[in-house]
């Protein structure tokens, strides 16, 4: 016989059409909720699947059979009647009445008493229910509801189907507990079709406790994972200089696998913007362009009124220009082994980065770099054809600053162990250098190595042999520029005085230099078992000496590309070159002896200590520099010391610190420590200072007063002073908020004084979030900020990134739009 189970599916319904708003991007706390459900599974109902288990479709529970119970049978062969304890099921859906009346003559059934109905999604309690299976039309009286994986509560007078379409008269959705409503969406009429995905709701009002604070007279949703065109959550802001900030996303679902957003952004004290962002992806790629555009910028023509304006600075925009950005990030997967990647950056002139920009490291960044290429890795290789473009993003700064531009580098890296004992490698790279304001040329780098590992359980030594050879094709007048300075610097002159065979002893556009490379690294592992407080911890003493030797070649006629020193620290005591790139190639005849030690406990691997020291002996002058640098002399280096230790599961204190024994002077001082507090609270301090660059201290935190109340702040302060350069110590960035947090509300309320261009003005922004669980948010992306401010704002993010490795310079950049204050 034909079974009343049609009417299962239709509860789904509810689970889709208000949920689906909910905004996802966000994880959500639900500690604060009441551990009980609003509606208990039901008896005899099949128990409720994880999260993570798809639902099921309706034309996998159509193949699925069908069970029918009840304390008793009757009526007649086209009338049936089960009555006390009717009980339906069929794979993970349960529905339960008093009684079912079922005509299969007419098809149509009547169930009524504490109707019950329960699936992997929902759960639900009805008065009573009654449908036409030929017509499929079902009527559910007086529903409550309460969603399985999603939290989600609510209710509705009477909900009316028919096939894919039905409606919910005088609804109610919330994540909240029915006792403590702190909000609550209600609407006269949602109509929905499930076929087309999407939800109308009619006569909408959200509501904050018992006070309406947003009515929407009519409302067009998606009700399920498709996406569909429409109106995302608005960002709004206010700041001293945006004045009021309003950023409307609007989505488009062009096709199956791409879309593209639409964001007009008005700012009161700036005028209107228009942004975008296309997406694609297909099977072998993926690929995304962003952009904003303006045509004009109100705070250009009020700035030019400022004392400190300067009109002849040509990296200043005009105010009668447009101004914008575009970008693009894209890849595509050729094979196993081979994919193409770019990443490509448009500023409309120098200073948009600035006047868009809210962080502090956009204001670092004084260039945007655009690279595309085709690049290849095996087991034993990595290669690459690739070509990156600079664009200056720092008005104060002038193009001859930027970098080089490589059109096109090519290179190969090589490792492969042929024995046991040997390991042969290298790397080859060829470039041409381009540059709108210098001449260049082009370079081939080549660097055979060949090592011989030799290691037992306990030690390791490995020497290794390499020769670099380094070739130039260089511009006339490039190759002329270079000798001239040479000159200079051999007749002691200046340069007006030379003459053109004085010049011309130093002429050559080809100039190269080659030289042998050997270095031996060796190290033993120490450990015994230890007692601390009753744990059991494995300690380790790991000294190592690294030798490297390598001859003095004259360097003075090759170019400057792309290379720089490495800052010195840990990491510079076991490298084969202190230069970056192969412009410079190191002479060396040096030993570095270094020790480290650790303390490892046993039970689950946790790191209590770490501590580290080195040092490098010099046995001869350095005399290989660049431009300006002090060459290395006989002696001692730097002592480099780096020291973690966490004394308890909740402390992690760290530091870094270099002492200069010839000139009896710090070089770095670095000391951070973080402490976890219960509830997820975390206090960071940090103080760093580094020689004739900076002096900083940052402390921030996330307090937790109640398991609801918290607060948050962020003091980061500049000691630094360099009158030269016109640098005076001052705040940074200073955040400072509250937040309030219940099982279905959140509120967040923050104030925000930062640094906002080189001149080292400031700008104050106030953010204010109201996050209704479950449904979405409404206000500015609060969680973005303190994210970037509070290191452990979120748990997952609590990584430590090291300092770079390389010496500072203002052409590095990498560009990210942050558009709101």
């Amino acid at each position: 016989m034909r079974t009343a189970l049609r009417l299962l599916p239709l509860p789904l319904s509810i689970a889709l059409c208000l949920p689906a708003m909910a905004d996802d991007e966000k994880p959500e706390s639900w500690a604060l909720c009441p551990i009980q459900d609003v509606i208990p599974a039901f008896d005899g109902a099949a128990p409720p699947a994880a999260s993570a288990t798809p639902q099921v479709t309706r034309e996998q529970r159509a193949e699925q059979p069908t069970s029918i119970e009840g304390d008793s049978l009757g009526g007649t062969e086209t009338n049936l009647e089960y009555q006390g304890n009717v009980a339906l099921s069929r794979g993970d859906q349960f529905l339960g009445a008093d009684n079912l009346k079922y005509d299969q003559e007419n098809d149509t059934y009547v169930a009524d008493g504490h109707i019950r109905y329960q699936d992997t999604g929902i759960r639900l309690i009805a008065d009573s229910a009654r449908g036409d299976q030929d017509a499929d039309t079902h009527q559910i009286d007086n529903v409550r509801y309460q969603l399985v994986d999603r939290r989600g509560n609510g209710g509705a007078d009477r909900i009316d189907m028919k096939g894919p379409q039905g409606s919910l008269q005088h609804s109610t959705y919330s994540t909240c507990d029915p006792q403590d409503r702190r909000w609550e969406l209600r609407s006269r009429r949602i109509d929905i079709n499930t076929d087309d995905g999407w939800g109308v709701a009619r006569g909408a009002t959200i509501r904050l406790g018992k006070v309406p604070v947003l009515y929407v007279p009519y409302l067009k949703f998606p009700i399920d994972d498709q996406r569909h065109t429409g109106l995302l959550y608005p960002a709004i802001g206010l700041s001293g200089r945006n004045g009021f900030d309003w950023k409307q996303p609007i989505y488009l679902n062009l096709a199956p696998n791409y879309d593209a957003t639409l964001e007009p952004r008005y700012m009161s004290e700036r005028g209107f913007q228009m942004g975008a962002e296309f997406r694609y992806l297909y099977e072998n790629g993926r690929g995304e362009i962003q952009g904003t555009w303006m045509t004009k910028d109100d705070l250009v023509r009020d700035r030019m009124t400022e004392a400190d304006y300067d009109p002849l600075n040509p990296n200043n925009p005009d105010p009668d220009d447009g101004r914008g950005f575009i970008s693009y990030e894209g890849s595509h997967r050729f094979s196993r082994n081979w994919q193409a990647r770019a990443n490509l950056t448009w500023l409309s002139d120098a200073r948009y980065q600035e006047d868009f920009g809210n962080s502090l490291y956009g204001q670092a960044f004084s260039s945007v770099t655009s690279t595309a290429g085709v690049y290849g890795a095996g087991e034993y290789w990595t290669a690459g054809l690739m070509a990156d473009h600079w664009q200056l993003s720092d008005y104060l700064s002038r193009e001859s600053s930027l970098p080089y531009n490589r059109l096109p580098r090519a290179y190969l890296n090589w490792s492969q162990p042929l024995s046991r004992w040997v390991t042969v490698g290298g790397h080859a790279e060829a470039v041409k250098f381009q540059h709108d304001e210098k001449a260049g040329g082009s370079r081939i780098d080549i660097k055979p190595t060949v090592s011989f590992p030799i290691q037992g359980a306990a030690w390791y030594v490995t020497p290794t042999l390499s020769y670099r050879h380094t070739e130039y094709r260089l511009e006339s007048d490039l190759a002329q520029q270079i000798a001239t300075g040479r000159a200079v610097d051999a007749f002691g002159v200046p340069a007006n005085q030379l003459t053109p065979a004085q010049i011309a002893q130093f002429y050559d556009r080809s100039p190269s230099r080659s030289l042998p490379i050997g270095s031996l690294d060796a190290g033993v592992y120490f450990d015994r078992e230890t007692e601390v407080k009753g744990d059991r911890f494995l300690q380790t003493l790991e000294p190592r000496l690294f030798y490297l030797n390598a001859p003095y070649r004259e360097q003075d006629g090759l170019p400057i590309f792309d290379t720089r020193p490495f800052n010195f620290s840990y990491g510079q005591l076991f490298r084969d070159n202190r230069y970056t790139g192969p412009d410079r190639q190191t002479d060396a005849n040096q030993l570095t002896l270094a020790l480290t030690t650790r303390l490892l406990r046993q039970k689950d691997g946790f790191e209590r200590l770490s501590a580290s020291l080195g040092q490098i002996r010099y046995f001869d002058d350095s005399r290989v520099v660049l431009p300006g640098e002090v060459p290395l002399e006989r002696g001692k280096s730097a002592w480099v010391a780096d020291a973690n230790y966490a004394p308890t599961d909740r402390w992690t204190i760290g530091a870094s610190y270099q002492w200069d024994p010839k000139f009896r002077r710090e070089d770095l001082a670095s000391v951070r420590a973080r402490y976890l507090l219960p509830d997820d609270g975390v206090v960071n301090l940090s103080y760093r200072r580094r020689r004739d660059l900076l002096e900083q201290a940052d402390f921030s935190f996330l307090y937790p007063v109640t398991p609801a109340w918290s607060v948050v702040g962020r003091y980061y302060h500049s000691f630094y002073r360099d009158e030269a350069r016109g640098i005076e110590p001052g705040l940074l960035e200073g955040v400072a908020g509250v937040q309030w947090d219940s099982c279905c509300l959140a509120v967040r309320a923050l104030v925000r004084r930062y640094v906002r261009n080189r001149e080292g003005d400031m700008n104050t922004g106030f953010q204010v979030e109201f996050i209704l669980k479950g449904l979405g948010s409404a206000g500015q992306d609060t969680d973005r900020t303190l994210r970037r401010a509070i290191l452990g704002y979120y748990r997952d993010d609590l990584y430590l990134v090291p300092p770079s490795n390389i010496a500072p310079r203002p052409d590095d950049s990498t560009y990210a739009p942050d558009p709101m204050p």
